[in-house]
Formats: structure tokens, C-alpha cells, sequence
């Protein structure tokens, strides 16, 4: 219910401000309900979204892979983290827009390229954060599980698991509040279809209507994504907290 009212006073706040600017400037929310129902109807809205959606599940998916690898590795083992901080800690302060521009000179304006510049970009950020789960372990639980001769992989879905799901929920929500920031980044940069190629041929027109519209609609899909999946798998995977 708070949720809810927390968007009508964003809305109530959004028609306030059109009133005090110019409507070419900032369209009333009606203006851009309108614009987007007229998007999804011609199917191009659906078309590209579809196409972005692609993109941000295979690079998360990815990334979480490996970030997730690469984190818990740097937490276990002392040398292989003292030999990879060093990269993390440039990889984390490179701006994503030299990684993306590089990604496309190495291997063109392609699918490939596109893919791997959100990947390298999001996946130092989860590697961090898992790499502290991985430190937060309390290892006195595994040693009761060892003394009571668990097995191994009881051990392992029981014990470990479950002391990192914190970290790993903090990395997956972060990581889908990145990756699809950076995936618009690439399809305006070096894409001829998705949300973020939509969004630069609105920014030439100056179709600031259209640029809400897209951008209501993702909004609507991210928070579809949080409430139907990241938050019911919190409540069951930290229900035994």
C-alpha cells in the first residue's frame, strides 16, 4: 500500500511540475500514457523491448557467473585475491563508456561486442560483493558441520549457501540496476534496434515524449522484475534468518 502511494504522489508531483514548465518541455503523465499505448499498438515498442530484455538477461546471467566465480575465489584464497585486487580496483574506476567504445573497435559494432561490454562492466561490482560474503563466512558453522560428519554437499546447500544469499540478492539487484543502464548505453551507441537506439533517434527529434514513454515502460518491467521474482525468492532463500 505504501508503494502504491509512493507512485501517486510521484504522479500528483509530475503533473504539478507540468504545470510550471512548458508542456514541450515535460508532457503530462495523460500525454505520455497516450504516447505509449500508441507504441505497443504499432508493435514497436514491444519489438525493441523485446530486444533489450535479451540483451540484460544474457549479460546478467553471465556476469553473475562470473562475478560470482571470480568473488568467491578472491574470499577463500588470500593469493589469488592479492593478485586480482589490483585489476578489480581499475576495472571498477574505468568509465563504462571507454570499456563500451573499446569493446566496439576491437570486435565491431556486433551483438558479441555489445554483450561483452555490459559483462565486463558488471561483473568487478559483483565480484566485489561476493568477495566479502565469501570473507563474512563463519567458518565455526562449517566446523560443527564437519564434526557431525555432514556431507559434503548437505554441507554446502545448508551451511555455506545460505550465509551467502544476502550478498548474493545485494549483487543481483545491483547487477540488474547497472545492467540495464549499460545495455541502453551500447544500443545508443553502436545498435540498430533496442530501447537505447529508440531513445537516441527520439533525442534527434527532440520527441521528449516518446523518451518517457519508452522509459515508463522499462520502469514498469523492472518493477515487475522486483516484485514477482528478486523479492519472493529474498523471503524464501533468508526465511531461516
Amino acid at each position: 500500500m505504501i508503494r502504491v502511494m509512493s507512485m501517486i504522489a510521484f504522479m500528483l508531483f509530475w503533473q504539478l511540475a507540468v504545470m510550471l514548465f512548458k508542456p514541450d518541455l515535460l508532457p503530462a503523465p495523460l500525454a505520455v500514457m497516450q504516447n505509449l499505448f500508441g507504441h505497443i499498438s504499432s508493435g514497436e515498442l514491444p519489438h525493441h523491448l523485446a530486444i533489450t530484455l535479451r540483451r540484460i538477461a544474457i549479460s546478467f546471467v553471465f556476469a553473475m557467473l562470473l562475478g560470482s566465480a571470480l568473488g568467491l575465489l578472491m574470499g577463500h584464497f588470500k593469493r589469488f585475491d592479492l593478485w586480482a585486487d589490483s585489476l578489480m580496483t581499475l576495472a571498477l574506476n574505468v568509465p563504462a563508456l571507454v570499456t563500451i567504445i573499446l569493446c566496439f573497435i576491437w570486435f565491431g559494432l556486433n551483438e558479441t561486442a555489445a554483450l561483452i561490454a555490459v559483462i565486463v562492466n558488471k561483473t568487478p561490482n559483483i565480484a566485489v560483493t561476493m568477495r566479502e560474503g565469501a570473507r563474512a563466512i563463519d567458518k565455526r558453522l562449517l566446523d560443527v558441520a564437519k564434526a557431525y560428519q555432514l556431507p559434503a554437499l548437505r554441507t554446502f546447500g545448508k551451511v555455506y549457501l545460505p550465509q551467502l544469499y544476502p550478498y548474493f540478492l545485494a549483487a543481483a539487484r545491483g547487477g540488474l540496476a547497472l545492467v540495464w543502464k549499460i545495455v541502453l548505453v551500447v544500443e545508443l551507441l553502436g545498435c540498430s534496434d533496442g530501447v537505447g537506439f529508440q531513445l537516441s533517434l527520439f533525442f534527434q527529434y527532440f520527441d521528449i515524449t516518446s523518451v518517457l514513454a519508452y522509459t515508463l515502460a522499462f520502469a514498469c518491467i523492472i518493477f515487475a522484475i522486483e516484485g514477482g521474482i528478486l523479492r519472493p525468492w529474498e523471503r524464501r532463500v533468508l526465511q531461516w534468518r
